[in-house]
């Protein structure tokens, strides 16, 4: 019986983290989305081998207030910008023609970088309605200095 007890607190504890994660989406589904009901897009821009990426995504935005802040304000969108995949933007379709399927560490950096003028990794940047970029914050950020930035726009 206390067998069976831990066994159902175990799965139900699972599936309550399970519930408690951010959405992220492609850029493209966020678009579209927003075509069809209107919020501004929160966009992580990350790379695979940088170290506060890795922590603002383990930590920041594992954090039950940003989920909840960033979830019921925004489309998430995760980009990577030395990713594959293509991205259309105001019209017009920018890819990774240089990008190397398995290469370890750094890639070819993604044509969309150019646009969102990067100052460094990681970045996340704030579109509005209209798809305008509105703010840029960069860098490493506490759950509690996101969530400040975020309400000061």
């Amino acid at each position: 019986m206390k067998k069976l007890l831990l066994v159902l607190f175990v799965a139900l504890g699972s599936v309550a983290a399970k519930a408690q994660e951010i959405k992220w989406m492609t850029f493209d589904e966020a678009q579209a989305a927003q075509k069809k009901s209107p919020k501004p897009i929160f966009m992580d821009v990350y790379t695979d081998w940088c170290g506060p990426c890795k922590i603002l995504d383990k930590q920041t935005f594992h954090d039950p207030k940003v989920i909840e802040y960033i979830s019921k304000n925004y489309y998430a969108v995760k980009f990577n910008a030395e990713g594959q995949p293509d991205v259309t933007y105001k019209g017009k379709k920018y890819s990774n023609p240089g990008y190397v399927e398995g290469r370890k560490g750094r890639n070819a950096t993604h044509e969309f970088t150019r646009i969102l003028n990067l100052q460094g990794y990681p970045t996340m940047m704030v579109f509005d309605k209209k798809g305008e970029i509105i703010n840029t914050i960069v860098g490493l950020h506490t759950p509690e200095q996101l969530l400040t930035a975020l309400q000061e726009q």
